[in-house]
Order: structure tokens, then sequence, then C-alpha cells
């Protein structure tokens, strides 16, 4: 069974989707796209919680339970992104470095690492929002730049210092 329920950010209305084995979907929506909620369910209640201290301005020590569905290598990207610490950021190149090491690839395409960033279905939770590009920019993000912008705020990530950083390594 499917369920749906919305999650009032300040930077947005979130719509947490669950199956009977955990999360499978919370993305930003406009207010025209709400799904009338049905029955809760504890991943739905947990996630709840979750955002709860995330937009508090502290990082939650656990992660909700997750179903998520993909590729084998949208999953080995998304495991990637969740280890990606709270207020930190990483390059596409650097999560394609990772998985060619891992992998014993020859080559791994930056590109096809922001092809599975951008089909992560649990944005927030699974922090794609940390990812930017080799130049420090900030790039692709399904719900937009500018809530992109404000998650990294909200984890006191100083885009400036970043990109500082980026550009002299």
């Amino acid at each position: 069974m499917k369920y749906f329920d919305i999650y009032v950010s300040p930077i947005g209305i979130i719509q947490i989707e669950s199956d009977d084995n955990g999360i499978t979907g919370i993305r930003f929506i406009k207010k025209s796209e709400i799904i009338v909620s049905n029955t809760r369910n504890i991943y739905i209640e947990e996630v709840k919680n979750w955002l709860d201290v995330y937009f508090s301005g502290i990082n939650p020590d656990f992660i909700p339970h997750l179903n998520m569905q993909g590729t084998d290598f949208q999953k080995r990207v998304w495991e990637i992104l969740k280890n990606i610490p709270y207020g930190k950021t990483i390059t596409y190149k650097a999560i394609a470095s990772e998985i060619k090491r891992k992998c014993g690839a020859e080559r791994m395409s930056a590109q096809a690492v922001g092809g599975a960033v951008a089909k992560n279905p649990v944005l927030i939770v699974v922090p794609c929002h940390r990812v930017i590009g080799s130049d420090g920019k900030l790039t692709g993000y399904s719900a937009g730049i500018n809530i992109k912008e404000k998650l990294l705020k909200l984890e006191k990530y100083s885009i400036q210092k970043e990109i500082a950083a980026n550009l002299y390594q």
C-alpha cells in the first residue's frame, strides 16, 4: 500500500511518500500538487520527526528507514550521498572518482553521477543538495537552486568559503 502525507517546512511544502517497507519519496511540491493524506504509517512519522530536528538547525542523529527504488548504479551513488557530512559538500567529480575506485572501473563520468543524483527520490534525508560543481558552483537541484542554497545555509555551510577552498585544490 502507498501512503502520502505532507510536511510544511520553513522553506516549502514537502510531500512524503511511503510504502509498507519504508520511505519511497520526499520532494518539495506546490500547494496545487498536494495529495490528500491517507492513513499514516510509522515511516512517515519517523521522517516527520527527522525533518523537525533538521529544520531546527540540528543534524539528526538517525536515518529514517528508506525503501528507495533505482538501478544498481543509482543506488551506489545514493549510498555515497548518505555519507556526505552535515554542512559539507562534495563534487560530482569526487563521487565519480569514488565509484570508479570502488568498482574498479577504468572510467566514470561525472555526468552519469549527475544523472543518478538528479534521480534521488528522497530529498534532504539523502542529501543531494550537498553536491556541487567542480568549480564550487551550486548546480542542479530538482527543487531549484534557491531551495538548495537555503538547505545549505540552514546547515551553516558557507558557500563563498567553500568556493574559495575548491578553487585552490
